[in-house]
Formats: C-alpha cells, structure tokens, sequence
C-alpha cells in the first residue's frame, strides 16, 4: 500500500504543480499528500455507489473553491467548468456571485 500512496501523491504533486504553474515542490507534495490522506479518510455509504456528475474537475478543487469563497458546491462547479483553472478570475468571479446573491437578500 506504501508504494501505491506514493505514486498517487505523486500524481497529485505533478497535478497541482501544473495547476498553479510551477512554485515550490515541497509545498505542492504536503498539499497532495494532505488530499490524498483525507480521501482516504472518507467513509463510504450507499450515496458513494450513485453516479455523480462532477465533469473532469477535482472534486476538492470544486469543493475548496465552494468553502473558501462561500458559494455553493454547484455554483464553484459551474465556475470551473466556465472559466477553466484561472485561479484569480475563480476568485473574482465567485465573490462577485456571492455579493450578487448577497444584495438580493
């Protein structure tokens, strides 16, 4: 199992450098290894065996955009799918969404 985890945070380490454009490797790897582990960590139920339309976007990417900016997990989702992985045009985007939602309240 020790060489199986290492390939995939491995995999995961690549990902996210390449999802950010390069930076500290070091970095990059604790971040994968975190995901890796709580993936690992997560319980399975009969909801798991549903299929899910989550497109080709991570779901911890889609759920890390939802909680860090406040908007819901099929809004973040719909942004990704939209604008692609521009991580400051994400951000931009999903506060002016939660501001628009904000004012209508």
């Amino acid at each position: 199992m020790g060489d199986e985890r290492h390939e995939k945070i491995q995999k995961r380490a690549y990902q996210i450098w390449e999802r950010e454009g390069g930076g500290d490797p070091e970095h990059h790897w604790h971040r994968a290894e975190a995901e890796i582990d709580r993936e690992a960590a997560l319980p399975l139920t009969a909801d798991d065996a549903l299929p899910r339309e989550i497109a080709s976007t991570d779901v911890l990417e889609v759920e890390e955009l939802a909680m860090r900016t406040g908007i819901s997990g099929d809004e973040a989702q719909a942004l990704l799918d939209r604008l692609g992985t521009d991580r400051a045009a994400l951000e931009q985007a999903a506060r002016s969404l939660k501001a628009r939602k904000g004012a209508k309240s």
